[in-house]
């Protein structure tokens, strides 16, 4: 098989990581395997593998003809016969399809509201454009069964996310004190619910001053991001909550955390609770998305959306107990180095590839 991953940009989130690991595994898997970023380039472009051919489109409008025709010279040189496209990069994917028609594209939905997926605005578009997909992947069952249901291509599997993670000796450093923070992986996005977070972090403070809140994540600098801000200091949380943006070195941020919290309110299967796991981070998050798949009780506290009482209530339990905070790590750790690492995943994928099973 020769295998490219098509996503729209490199910036620091989810799908872009995914696409970045699928590229980096496969290189040892299949003949050939690269990766093609279409319209900006971002922090994750220094994790991906010297094996790994990689071209940057730079589209820079809808109908790129420039672009198009670049990644037609790329896929041609390389022979590629199948475009894993991640994410909205799908559109584009379907016009290379129009130039190379023999290639196939394999769709991969991380879509983030998946508990609101039947209010998806780009429902047409996918409706039309899923005649020519080949292979669609879904990172949860709502999805899955979106996808069944809603579009043209009926050869669908739910394939869990994995974690790919590259060991950084340095990075950065975070504030507030040692064995007393509390981790945040998630870009500013509404979907993510900050404000919760923000309301949990008051409470905290009021009990557990010493104890704080590191939220690491893209900052769009948007309406929403000035309502963290303008919040963060009406409560009087500017020495408790730290924002700090897009962080590539993950490894290094979590291993200075002693919780890592999600606080969404829609989710698709969120890396940074698998990466949460992997470095046995004990997890306090929102039962959304495939989340209750992965957190189940006796590895992780799952708390009903939007709750700010039971999720204070959880992480006061975990700050007054360090044997129970080790005890849901490690049992998390252990679940996720059985079930979501490329070992347990991408023979699947191939297979799926292959012969659509």
């Amino acid at each position: 098989m020769r295998i490219v991953q098509l996503i729209d940009s490199l910036e620091i989130g989810g799908a872009e990581k995914m696409a970045v690991s699928y590229a980096n595994v496969l290189a040892s898997e299949i003949s050939f395997s690269g990766l093609i970023a279409t319209r900006k380039e971002g922090g994750l472009q220094k994790e991906i593998a010297s094996g790994v051919p990689y071209l940057f489109a730079n589209r820079t409008s809808v109908l790129d003809f420039k672009a198009l025709w670049r990644t037609r010279a790329f896929l041609k040189e390389h022979d590629v016969s199948i475009a894993h496209a991640h994410s909205s990069s799908f559109f584009f994917a379907v016009l290379l399809k129009m130039i190379c028609p023999s290639l196939k594209i394999v769709w991969h939905d991380h879509y983030g509201y998946s508990d609101f997926v039947s209010e998806r605005k780009n429902k047409r578009l996918l409706q039309w454009t899923s005649f020519f997909f080949y292979r669609i992947i879904a990172v949860n069952e709502k999805l899955k069964n979106w996808s069944q249901k809603e579009l043209h291509c009926k050869k669908v599997k739910y394939l869990p996310n994995f974690v790919s993670v590259v060991h950084n000796e340095s990075g950065i450093a975070l504030k507030g004190t040692e064995g007393k923070r509390i981790l945040c992986l998630a870009n500013l996005r509404p979907q993510k619910n900050h404000l919760l977070l923000l309301e949990v972090a008051k409470n905290i403070k009021n009990s557990h001053p010493d104890w704080t809140f590191h939220l690491v994540g893209k900052d769009f600098k948007d309406a929403y991001s000035e309502q963290l801000q303008k919040q963060i200091h009406a409560s009087e949380l500017q020495h408790t909550v730290f924002l700090y943006g897009s962080v590539a070195e993950v490894d290094v941020v979590i291993q200075q955390a002693e919780i890592g919290i999600l606080t969404s309110i829609s989710e698709g299967l969120p890396v940074s609770l698998l990466e949460y796991g992997y470095f046995g981070l004990p997890v306090v998050a929102t039962a959304v998305g495939e989340i209750p798949t992965v957190i189940n009780g006796a590895n992780g506290i799952l708390i009903p959306e939007g709750e700010a009482g039971s999720f204070t209530e959880a992480l006061l339990q975990l700050i007054a107990d360090p044997v129970k905070r080790t005890e849901i790590g490690t049992a998390l750790q252990k679940d996720i180095k059985q079930h979501y690492i490329k070992e347990s995943v991408v023979q699947d994928y191939l297979n799926f590839i292959s012969n659509g099973n």
